[in-house]
């Protein structure tokens, strides 16, 4: 059972009613919703760019903290997300995480750029990335990291973030998996639909658990997030029951909801008045 729940939503960032998409934002922080995750799709024309959404949104609230969910790495410098999640965090008194992926969509990405990564190279990638990022956090003076997709070469880092960011994989696979266990923060996988079924989940925890405790890391100290979409036409009291079964028999932490399209201010008001203090009261 998780010590310290959180709930969170799970924002599209819908560019074609930016009042709408803000809005969505300032209820979550205004009803004691605890996360803003903001999908990360740079080709998609309908979508804001991520980050400046997050860094608009953090200069518009007080409290709530935000997680790109999760940042596409193929179209982005790791260096750069580093620099630019240590001035976020500073800037908003230290209310962000990084949702990290290895890529998804080859087509648009390659359209708008990047590269075309098999499987094996995006994870191989993805393990550079993470040790540049750490790195660049670490406190140390200058970082250097030599690898086949990513280099640097006596960065000298800062600013350093206002909290220890942690770093989440949206992780599925064996291999992403294992890094997870080995090099990540958190997991940040979706659950439900089309995605990771509930079934598989205890699963992939147990590799997450063995690999951490293989490179000497508490398996604790690994952050459980989930995306949940298929939830948002429950009522207040059975969303409520869902999340705490998801919590207690899945070991999720920070549950992350899908928004309906039909009334999206109203469901976030609910969830952080409504079907927050039930669930906390459920988890004891």
């Amino acid at each position: 059972m998780p010590a310290d729940l959180k709930l969170g939503i799970f924002l599209v960032p819908d560019a074609t009613d930016p009042a709408r998409t803000v809005e969505q934002i300032l209820a979550a922080d205004r009803s004691g919703v605890d996360f803003v995750a903001v999908q990360d799709h740079p080709y998609q024309w309908r979508f804001f760019d991520t980050w400046t959404l997050l860094a608009y949104a953090a200069g518009r609230t007080d409290r709530v903290r935000f997680v790109p969910d999760v940042l596409n790495l193929p179209l982005r410098l790791p260096a750069v997300i580093a620099k630019a999640a240590a001035s976020l965090d500073v800037l908003s008194g230290g209310r962000v995480e990084l949702g990290l992926g290895a890529g998804a969509f080859w087509d648009g990405i390659e359209a708008m750029g990047g590269p075309r990564r098999t499987p094996g190279e995006s994870v191989d990638a993805l393990a550079e990335a993470i040790e540049i990022i750490h790195g660049f956090w670490s406190g140390e003076r200058s970082v250097s990291v030599d690898g086949r997709h990513y280099r640097v070469a006596g960065i000298h880092p800062g600013p350093a973030p206002a909290h220890p960011i942690g770093v989440w994989l949206g992780a599925y696979g064996p291999r992403m998996l294992r890094l997870t266990g080995r090099m990540a923060d958190g997991w940040l996988p979706s659950v439900g639909g089309r995605y990771l079924s509930a079934e598989d989940v205890p699963a992939r925890h147990a590799a997450i658990d063995e690999a951490a405790r293989g490179a000497g890391r508490d398996p604790e100290d690994v952050v459980r997030a989930v995306n949940l979409p298929g939830l948002e036409g429950a009522s207040a009291a059975a969303l409520a029951d869902e999340l705490a079964r998801v919590a207690g028999e899945l070991r999720f932490s920070t549950l992350l909801l899908a928004i309906p399209d039909d009334d999206p201010v109203g469901f976030v008001r609910r969830l952080g008045e409504e079907v927050a203090p039930r669930v906390r009261e459920l988890v004891g």
